[in-house]
């Protein structure tokens, strides 16, 4: 893992506990993190922070619902809400326009915010973003194993190791074992078992809700205007990569880089790659 010196905070918002890591000067660009167990927005990012804090003020939260920020959400409205927190923490932190970066559950959040706020957000990158046309397709056998990690037999080492080797990366070799224990750990803490997120719906109300977050469904998503690269890895087994050609037909100024070789965690698999390209995608233009 690469190193810096890294600045951890916690700030409020509305009742909602939001811890961050911070490291870096420059523009401001938020790092949102995927919605797998155990999640956190340092773990997501180890491979980046330090690279990309040689050009931006690097902000990387626990989204809430993870980590050490707050986990009970709103479960009428979970992406909203994680959205509306992220924007809360960025006006508790006087940042009046940021850049977004988001894989997966943190793409979701990153473009909700967008379109909610766009004035909000100076640029987007997108990783394999949740929500683009999930509900228009059965969900794929990765997105399964995560909805139903709390299902059945209930959560385990041999469980998230499958997760995470066999669905999130293309290389299953370049994933470290304390990175899994890592996550194991937090997975198994009461409030994550108790508060987990991302969950398969079971009532109608549940379903409805997980309609509301596919945003080919939101006559927004036309109309956004902010400069936006999705990065997507051909091989994803969690989102299925033709979402990134959506967004690409659908959104006015929207650049797609498809990853040879690479699953739903290209700024892992892909780092340096991934680093150069995201820095010079937000760098400053004259």
């Amino acid at each position: 893992m690469n190193t810096t010196t890294l600045t951890e905070k916690t700030v409020s918002y509305d009742g909602t506990q939001i811890f961050f890591a911070e490291a870096g000067t420059g523009p401001a660009i938020v790092l949102l993190h995927g919605g797998g167990p155990g999640a956190t927005g340092t773990s997501n990012y180890s491979k980046n922070i330090a690279e990309l804090a040689k050009s931006f003020r690097v902000i990387v939260p626990d989204m809430p619902g993870y980590g050490r920020s707050t986990r009970q959400t709103d479960k009428s409205n979970p992406l909203g809400f994680v959205a509306d927190s992220i924007r809360g923490m960025l006006d508790v932190l006087e940042i009046e326009k940021a850049s977004l970066v988001g894989n997966s559950w943190g793409g979701a959040c990153a473009l909700r915010l967008a379109l909610d706020s766009p004035h909000r957000v100076e640029r987007l990158v997108l990783m394999g973003p949740g929500g683009v046309g999930t509900t228009k397709a059965p969900p794929t056998a990765g997105l399964r194993k995560l909805l139903d990690y709390y299902r059945g037999a209930g959560p385990s080492r041999e469980r998230l190791d499958e997760f995470i080797r066999t669905y999130l990366v293309y290389d299953s070799d370049s994933v470290p074992a304390h990175l899994i224990d890592d996550r194991y750990r937090d997975s198994i803490d009461p409030e994550s078992i108790a508060h987990f997120p991302l969950r398969r719906p079971s009532s109608l109300s549940e379903l409805r809700v997980m309609r509301r977050m596919d945003f080919t469904r939101d006559p927004r998503l036309a109309q956004l205007t902010t400069p936006t690269l999705v990065i997507w890895g051909a091989e994803d087994k969690i989102n299925r990569p033709n979402g990134g050609r959506i967004l690409a037909r659908t959104m006015p100024n929207c650049d797609l880089l498809l990853a040879a070789n690479t699953g739903h965690w290209v700024q892992w698999e892909r780092a340096e790659m991934f680093n150069d390209v995201v820095r010079t995608f937000l760098a400053p233009t004259a």
